[in-house]
């Protein structure tokens, strides 16, 4: 959820009942501490940031964390065993966000509160696996004793509810919010978003850190480029123009970075996190209901 979760989509989602996550990976230091003290004038129930560990900064962002009493936050792309005993000692509750049954078992034993067991079909970064959601959950339940959150595919009632007979405990939304009011996303990416069909997306990058993309000129160049055998270092020169800034946060639909999930090609509405999440909460109450008369 980079450039797309700010202050105001996070506080909305608390607002508005779930828990708000300000994504501090497109962020330097004193924008997230910015974010943080906005998000806390914005509402006055828990809020949490996402963190990638691979990020650069991030003992700056860890400590500005820590600092403004912020009680929970979400970490991925990284050994949890780096920062979880100090994010704990902190007082923080440590959720990681894994591809796998393994990584969670090992963030398991890290000691983190909970996992987040995030599916292929996920927007953004990604597991390496490809394991779906559908599989991947009742793998990481089976593995660990903690709580697990699905995420991955999840923007509706209906994908709530299948998570949760999956075994999860909650769930995770990511590509959902993107498309919403209160997204910090420039509007032609959200509009993009909505155009988006059935196999629009892609997974790429998987030499450098897989990522789930719109299919668009940047997209075309990369796979150009792993085809003609690029290495590591050329793919990340790629990478090393802005390129998620430029697309997602300043609308530049053809040479910018377009992370979503598989999930857009189920969205053809821009709307606000309230009327988002009270449709996912209506739809999930009312085919729990339906569910429950079935009997085989």
């Amino acid at each position: 959820m980079i450039w797309n979760s700010s202050w105001r989509l996070a506080s909305a989602v608390s607002n508005a009942g779930g828990l708000g996550l300000i994504g501090s990976g497109s962020m330097r230091p004193e924008i997230l501490e910015e974010n943080i003290e906005k998000c806390k004038t914005a509402t006055d129930k828990p809020f949490g940031v996402n963190v990638p560990l691979l990020y650069p900064q991030i003992e700056d962002n860890m400590r500005i964390i820590i600092d403004s009493g912020v009680k929970i936050i979400f970490t991925s792309a990284g050994n949890p065993r780096t920062w979880t005993k100090q994010l704990r000692d902190a007082g923080l509750t440590v959720v990681h966000v894994v591809s796998s049954a393994k990584f969670a078992l090992k963030s398991e034993e890290a000691g983190v509160d909970a996992i987040v067991a995030e599916g292929f079909e996920a927007g953004g970064h990604n597991g390496i696996d490809e394991t779906t959601s559908m599989c991947l959950i009742p793998l990481v339940r089976k593995a660990v004793s903690i709580p697990v959150l699905a995420a991955g595919g999840i923007g509706t009632g209906a994908a709530m509810l299948a998570a949760m007979a999956l075994g999860a405990d909650g769930v995770q939304v990511g590509s959902r919010f993107a498309a919403s009011l209160e997204s910090s996303g420039h509007e032609d990416f959200k509009q993009c978003v909505l155009d988006t069909g059935e196999g629009a997306t892609k997974l790429a990058l998987k030499k450098v850190i897989p990522v789930r993309l719109i299919k668009n000129q940047f997209y075309k160049e990369v796979q150009d480029a792993e085809n003609a055998g690029a290495s590591l270092e050329e793919l990340k020169g790629l990478l090393g123009k802005g390129r998620a800034k430029r697309g997602m946060f300043e609308g530049d639909l053809e040479q910018g970075e377009l992370e979503i999930g598989q999930v857009s090609a189920q969205i053809d509405q821009i709307l606000s996190v309230k009327d988002i999440m009270s449709s996912m909460v209506d739809e999930f109450n009312s085919l729990s209901e339906e569910m429950s008369s079935i009997k085989l």
